[in-house]
């Protein structure tokens, strides 16, 4: 029965890919109190253990699975990594430069002193500084390289030996030596919260008014019935009145929606006269209304009054006059009466909505409020990236074609072969066209979901091909490179990461939460962002980690196609 299975494996080796994917993802997913594998390095793992019988694979499948991948990471950070190669974004720009420096310089001299060949050092950066791309893009350039085909071979198998023994250290070291041995070296975790501190105030300063923003970012909007029985309403107001007298003598801001006058209901409309008895609808912040509506009267509930349609609408931020302005100031727009902000994403993470806030282009900001008001705001500040089934395929199968054949172009320079490789070209593709569409939004939709299976399956299939293939060589290349390894990935992690830490807070001069969101984001520490609010108790990293994880994820890839010629 096993001789059976392990032959159905050789013969039809889109099986054990499915196989080794699927468990890959189960066994990634399974935490011992903080740590656990993650789904790349346990993909690989399950990929050898299965790989132990002897299974040939294809290298078109793999490296069909890893261009789908570079063009997801580039169309993802398209937007913020051309909008940070001007303006404010420079200086974060010239650190992530400076720090992916310091990573490859550092794997660099570790193994010209410990005389690695460049397998060794492909997979030593791609698990000290966990990009786990490089093992692709590092192997392409070997694969370039005039070697002997078994010499070629060999050194390719080392890769993902180094990369599982350097990835655990990679993953939990990053994230553990900037959240906490950071703020240390920054002159001390009370410090560097107190410094913390003053910037948001900075960052909430500027408004004429408290923003209800400043709580929790993602919390709903809220709408709630009151009925009109203050003091205030001893004479007629108009809708109008009630919201200049919101705007001007209350802590927080909100809106009119609906009315129940005299038993009717009513669109909210700015000459409508509220009476004593009439019950209003209020939208705003939910901790705003609850905390600040009962000035109006009683709340009340009536189910049909609260029955009306209300939309949330991701908006991609690409108009001129919405792009560098402030969360504060683009709530005083007057397209965006009866508009709420419920979120702001950038890179798909979250930022706290405080007043001075700057949007910038390729930002998601989900406005809440009807369908109408939300209308009239969406052309103002970009265009909605409203959820669609549909994917431009045009646009995909175009864009990874021409990626490709402009990454197989080689120049010869002095003699010496010059390419981006199809590996570059497809991650070029996935920046430009990711531009393109922030310029042009009618071509080029690409669902977030889509998106996420391209980044996440065309990553670990190529990784469960890597494990399969490697497999009957990994054990023995693991022996060879012995268990100094672990000893040598931590250096190769730590080493970078304190340099770094040093210059973005003495020679770039950035506060403390900046800095570390510097580091974190050149890294493409993704597991050391969350750590690091955590640990100043602040979203303030997130400002700096969004620029830099953008220019961090192009350069730390392209850094493949030099460590192995270096080396």
């Amino acid at each position: 029965m096993l001789d059976w299975l392990f032959q159905t494996f050789r013969d039809n080796p889109v099986i054990p890919i499915f196989l080794t994917l699927g468990l890959g993802f189960w066994l990634g997913a399974l935490k011992w109190k903080a740590f656990s594998l993650g789904p790349v390095t346990a993909t690989l793992l399950v990929g050898v253990i299965i790989g132990q019988i002897g299974i040939p694979m294809s290298e078109q499948v793999k490296s069909l699975a890893f261009m789908l991948f570079l063009f997801s990471i580039g169309y993802s950070i398209g937007p913020q990594f051309f909008r940070s190669l001007k303006g404010d974004g420079l200086k974060q720009i010239a650190f992530a430069l400076v720090e992916a420096s310091v990573c490859v310089i550092t794997v660099v001299l570790i193994a010209k002193v410990m005389g690695y060949n460049p397998g060794i050092a492909v997979g030593l950066f791609a698990g000290s500084q966990t990009v786990s791309a490089t093992i692709g893009v590092g192997a392409d350039t070997i694969r370039s390289m005039s070697l002997d085909p078994d010499v070629q071979k060999s050194i390719i198998d080392y890769i993902p030996a180094t990369y599982a023994v350097c990835y655990v250290f990679g993953t939990i070291g990053s994230a553990w030596i900037i959240a906490n041995l950071g703020p240390i070296l920054l002159g001390g975790l009370k410090k560097v919260r107190e410094e913390t501190a003053r910037l948001e105030e900075e960052l909430d300063s500027g408004d004429f008014r408290p923003d209800p923003g400043q709580f929790v970012a993602n919390r709903p909007i809220s709408f709630r019935a009151y009925r009109a029985e203050s003091p205030f309403f001893d004479k007629p107001r108009t809708v109008r009145d009630i919201e200049h007298h919101v705007l001007h003598n209350h802590e927080h801001r909100y809106f009119v929606e609906r009315l129940r006058i005299n038993g009717e209901i009513m669109d909210a409309d700015p000459d409508l006269r509220v009476r004593r008895g009439d019950t209003i609808v209020l939208s705003g912040r939910r901790e705003a209304i609850l905390a600040d509506a009962s000035w109006v009267g009683p709340e009340v509930t009536d189910h049909e009054l609260l029955t009306f349609s209300t939309e949330n609408l991701p908006v991609c931020v690409s108009k001129a006059g919405a792009a560098g302005v402030s969360i504060g100031e683009l709530r005083r727009k007057p397209y965006m009466h009866g508009v709420m902000i419920n979120k702001v994403l950038r890179n798909e993470i979250p930022l706290a909505i405080r007043r001075g806030l700057k949007l910038e282009k390729g930002d998601v900001v989900h406005l809440i409020g009807l369908p109408e008001d939300v209308a009239a705001a969406v052309p103002e500040i970009g265009y909605s990236d409203r959820d669609s089934y549909e994917t431009d395929m045009v646009f995909v199968g175009l864009g990874i074609a021409i990626g490709c054949l402009i990454g197989a172009i080689v120049i010869q320079f002095g003699g010496i072969p010059v390419t981006l490789s199809t590996s570059g070209g497809a991650i070029l593709a996935g920046l430009i066209m990711s531009w393109a569409r922030s310029r042009r939004p009618s071509c080029g939709h690409i669902p977030r979901q889509v998106l996420w299976f391209m980044d996440n399956a065309g990553l670990n299939i190529f990784i469960a091909v890597v494990g399969l293939a490697a497999g009957p060589s990994f054990i023995e290349g693991l022996r060879e490179i012995g268990f100094e390894m672990l000893f040598v990935g931590v250096l190769a992690t730590s080493i970078p990461l304190i340099i770094s830490i040093f210059i973005a807070a003495k020679i770039f001069r950035f506060p403390a939460a900046i800095a570390l969101g510097c580091v974190a984001g050149s890294r493409n520490a993704v597991a050391a962002l969350g750590a690091i609010q955590d640990s100043v108790d602040s979203t303030i990293p997130a400002l700096s980690y969004t620029v830099t994880y953008a220019v961090g994820s192009v350069v730390l890839i392209f850094a493949g196609l030099i460590i192995p010629l270096v080396c």
